[in-house]
């Protein structure tokens, strides 16, 4: 009876404290919630207090840009032909610039990562500081590093490349190397057997195991820095961006010059996901399986 008397106290000791260990974690998500959306408010405040016309006053003419470049895109609409042929170069060096980038990404992101994969590194002292290399990479935006490379070299396709593909190598190397993890061991014990150097034993041995996805992710790399190529235009950084801000301005009088600039970039993001979404699925699946995800 005793011990009956003291297990029964043990139960409600224990209920009580889970129901109070509930009771505790609802309050503090429900404070850092108020806090949330304290500071939500607050710093919507602050930034329309900062903004040029405030937010609320231009909100009732978010429509306007966009009822202007169609109307002129319908009123012009015999020469949007000619416009499509204007920034089609434009729009080639966007392309080449996304493409350069996410090679030399690609390429140093292969190698950074198996320099900071556990078990693969050559050197594992220094597998923390690249990791934090490739973090600060990944960290700082494009376009941040492309104003400071052209401060450096001047506008144009060289300074948004080399940023894009700064960004690529921090973005690659970190994709990469959780891949690299789940690659076996036994072909690289068995190359480290024979005497295979460390170059020999991540070539033949970890690399063919997880090529199909490092080219799988490569390519969602690639649609992901045409959109930043075309951004980085803005700065002057050149390709399509660049043209679509001049013709984007406004009282410049060229809303339709644009229209076609935003159907040339529509139709090539469109070309190069469903190409990227048939080369994964044919990576990952097979050919068997392969089918364009719209």
């Amino acid at each position: 009876m005793a011990d009956d008397t003291v297990s029964g106290r043990s139960d409600i000791t224990l209920g009580d404290a889970y129901l109070a260990q509930v009771k505790t974690k609802r309050l503090m998500n429900f404070i850092m919630l108020v806090i949330f959306l304290a500071l939500l408010v607050s710093g919507f405040h602050t930034a329309d207090s900062r903004n040029a016309g405030g937010f609320w006053d231009g909100l009732s003419n978010i429509f306007d840009f966009p009822a202007a470049m169609f109307s002129e895109a319908i009123e012009r609409a015999p020469m949007m032909p000619g416009y499509l042929v204007k920034y089609f170069p434009s729009l080639i060096e966007t392309v080449n610039i996304a493409a350069a980038a996410t090679l030399v990404g690609a390429l140093l992101g292969l190698l950074m990562s198996l320099l900071v994969t556990r078990g693969f590194a050559p050197v594992p002292w220094l597998v923390s500081p690249l990791r934090r290399v490739l973090d600060i990479l990944r960290a700082i935006p494009e376009i941040v590093i492309a104003l400071v490379l052209i401060f450096m070299l001047g506008g144009g396709p060289v300074p948004a490349m080399i940023a894009i593909a700064l960004h690529s190598i921090g973005a690659l190397g970190k994709l990469f190397s959780e891949v690299n993890e789940n690659a076996s061991l036994k072909p690289v014990e068995g190359l480290s057997s024979v005497g295979a150097n460390w170059t020999q034993r991540m070539w033949l041995g970890v690399i063919p195991q997880v090529a199909p996805n490092y080219l799988s992710y490569a390519l969602l790399r690639f649609e992901i820095n045409i959109r930043a190529s075309a951004i980085l235009g803005f700065v002057g950084a050149g390709g399509i961006g660049y043209d679509l801000r001049n013709t984007m301005s406004w009282g410049v009088g060229k809303y339709d010059e644009a229209a076609a600039i935003f159907i040339l970039l529509f139709l090539t993001i469109v070309v190069v996901d469903q190409f990227s979404s048939l080369l994964r699925n044919r990576l990952t699946h097979g050919a068997a399986n392969t089918q364009v995800t719209v």
